[in-house]
This record gives structure tokens, C-alpha cells and sequence, in this order.
């Protein structure tokens, strides 16, 4: 689990911009958390497009392996392509 670190601030990034919505945040903080948010799940959304083989490596339900890559990004779908590299089968 040597990715604990960048789960947990990823994380704590969506709890910021979840309360954001109920807390009074400086209007430039309010807009970091926004904007960064919508771009962090663009980005991870066209993980889950281009990755989608190594995302679907993941042992439990494709739908689960799905959102965890569009929470968590590469830091999700990066162990399966490695094993699958290691394999030989990438």
C-alpha cells in the first residue's frame, strides 16, 4: 500500500470540494477545488477510456474497478499493468 499517501489526499481533495458547497471557503480556495475536481475526473475518466484493459485486470466487479479508477486514477489501474507487464502479457 505504498500509494496509502495519494489515496488519502486524493481523498481529502473531493472532501474539500464537497464542503465547500455547505462551508463559506475564500472564493479563490472555493474555485481551486472546483476546477480541480472537474479536471481530475476528466482526467481520470479518459483513464478508465485508454486503460480500460488494465482496468478490467482488477479482481473484483468491473463496475467497482471503474469507479475506483475514476476516484483514484493511474494510482488504482497501474498495479494490474505492471503484473500484467511482469506476466508478459502486456
Amino acid at each position: 500500500m505504498k500509494d496509502l499517501a495519494v489515496r488519502i489526499g486524493v481523498l481529502a481533495f473531493y472532501a474539500a470540494t464537497a464542503a465547500s458547497f455547505v462551508i463559506s471557503f475564500p472564493p479563490f480556495v472555493a474555485a481551486v477545488l472546483l476546477y480541480g475536481t472537474l479536471a481530475l475526473l476528466v482526467a481520470h475518466t479518459a483513464e478508465v477510456l485508454l486503460c480500460f484493459r488494465w482496468v478490467r485486470a482488477y479482481p473484483g466487479p468491473l463496475v467497482l474497478s471503474v469507479l475506483l479508477t475514476l476516484l483514484f486514477g493511474f494510482v488504482h489501474w497501474m498495479p494490474y499493468k505492471r503484473a500484467a507487464e511482469a506476466a508478459g502479457s502486456a
